[in-house]
């Protein structure tokens, strides 16, 4: 069959036509001619179809990523402290508060702590650009991250730290930081799913109007394991688990600050599908 009979017959649905990589193949009782098309609902001679792809797809590898050899954890058993803060406006009392939760855990043997999310700031979009630290710059750009650092080198504990709003060129991200042992930054997850939710009579909050959505999945190996991070709302989407399951993570860590609307609705429900 001539490839004008293939496009008008795919034009009926029929056939697809929109993937140039499949080859159809017609054997028929008899020969169609090109003057009988609208005839082929009353009269359609047997055929078959045969696809082949020319390049190597494989859906089931395009939906969950390749599973890497799941590494051996460098600790079977460890201590793990989740520090709830109170937020207030003042930025310098929140880092010292901060640091003395921190320094408070680890005196009880923590070797991995957590903070929450937007821990230095209020929970405002009014106040992400007041608040905002440049990480990268490091030093008094973000006295925040200089705390972490300081204390994690000192105490020799691994801090995931919470998050942050961090200002980069113009725009404003939600961010987490790990720092390690030493003090170093290990990783710096952007939040990728901002919250933006419209109760009527209830709440409105839109993050997306300050902040950008980060674009990256974060992975990072510390001295207590390798750790998938997420922020909060990055919970509510599934893929992102599944990548770091996939990516051999020991344990994922999602800093949040839940609101009291849709928060009991969810979070326990969603740490346990997760």
């Amino acid at each position: 069959m001539e490839g004008t009979g293939i496009t008008r017959l795919c034009q009926r649905n029929l056939l697809p036509t929109t993937n140039p990589s499949l080859t159809c193949r017609f054997f028929s009782d008899s020969v169609i001619h090109h003057n009988s098309f609208h005839n082929y609902n009353r009269n359609f001679p047997k055929f078959l179809v045969s696809a082949t792809m020319e390049a190597s797809f494989k859906p089931e590898e395009a939906r969950v990523p390749v599973a890497l050899h799941l590494p051996t954890p460098p600790v079977t058993k460890f201590k793990i402290a989740l520090c709830q803060l109170s937020v207030t406006t003042d930025k310098e009392r929140n880092i010292a508060h901060a640091q003395q939760a921190i320094e408070d855990a680890a005196d009880k043997g923590t070797q991995l702590i957590l903070l929450p999310e937007i821990w230095n700031s209020p929970y405002s979009n009014d106040s992400f650009p007041v608040y905002a630290e440049d990480i990268d710059a490091g030093g008094d750009a973000s006295p925040s991250t200089r705390m972490l650092s300081e204390v994690s080198r000192s105490r020799k504990i691994t801090i995931i730290g919470g998050s942050i709003p961090e200002r980069s060129s113009d725009k404003l991200y939600n961010s987490c930081c790990v720092f390690g042992t030493d003090g170093k930054l290990l990783a710096k997850h952007r939040k990728i799913h901002l919250f933006d939710i419209d109760i009527p009579g209830k709440m409105t909050f839109k993050e997306s109007r300050t902040l950008t959505a980060g674009e990256r999945p974060t992975i990072v190996d510390t001295e207590v394991g390798r750790i998938g991070i997420g922020i909060c709302y990055d919970m509510r989407f599934q893929e992102l688990a599944a990548i770091y399951a996939a990516r051999g993570a020991h344990l994922l860590c999602y800093p949040g600050a839940f609101n009291m609307t849709t928060g009991p609705l969810h979070w326990e429900l969603l740490q346990r599908a997760r």
